[in-house]
């Protein structure tokens, strides 16, 4: 698990080919790595990868097709946002991230407004019944609130402000129209709907 406040951003030194997926060695150097070791998780751009090699400098770890399938930006050289697994104990100054990314999603705009950002991604149908005003969308794996929902007939409109903090200590001051990124849900907002959706089913209950 994971809280969606980056630790760092790294940089993909190496994607190498591998069968269908890809290897990437990332320097990290700002992360802490001394206490990272082989097996461990680490939320790459938002999406949970184990540990295959570290040393105080770099880590690599394998992506998987299914895993190139389901995100975005995970087989090119640039700049990604880093997060270790949480610990028991740990403070949850995000909300609760599993790692799994649920979609892509796309940017529609990325503008300055005084001195915070405007950010409105495009988010997959599938995803709509999660988002919600004031809700907790992990956005390329940094935990966001989401200020504004718009449905249309193909997709759902989401607004969030970034503050500046945020904007200079992650990837996301890079993003412009066009691009895509990783989207994960609310886990809280995935049980809700689940429970809701069964609600009505006399038979398991």
């Amino acid at each position: 698990m994971f809280t969606g406040i980056v630790q760092a951003v790294g940089k993909v030194r190496e994607p190498e080919k591998l069968g269908n997926g890809v290897r990437l060695t990332i320097l990290a150097p700002e992360l802490g790595l001394g206490d990272v070791h082989v097996g461990d998780s680490i939320a790459v751009n938002g999406a949970c990868m184990t540990v295959i090699e570290v040393n105080e400098r770099e880590f690599k770890v394998d992506v998987s097709a299914e895993s190139l399938s389901k995100t975005t930006g995970l087989d090119t050289f640039g700049e990604v946002n880093l997060e270790k697994a949480m610990r028991l104990g740990d403070r949850v100054d995000g909300h609760l991230v599993s790692g799994h990314v649920d979609g892509v999603g796309q940017v529609e705009s990325m503008e300055q407004v005084a001195e915070s950002w405007r950010l409105v991604v495009r988010a997959p149908r599938k995803l709509s019944p999660y988002l919600a005003y004031k809700g907790s969308i992990t956005v390329n794996g940094v935990s966001l609130t989401i200020n504004k929902v718009e449905d249309t007939a193909l997709d759902t409109l989401i607004t969030i402000n970034l503050i500046p903090h945020t904007v200079e200590v992650t990837t996301l001051k890079h993003l412009k129209a066009q691009d895509n990124v990783n989207l994960e849900i609310d886990t809280i907002a995935r049980y809700i709907e689940r429970m809701v959706s069964l609600r009505d089913d006399d038979a398991l209950f």
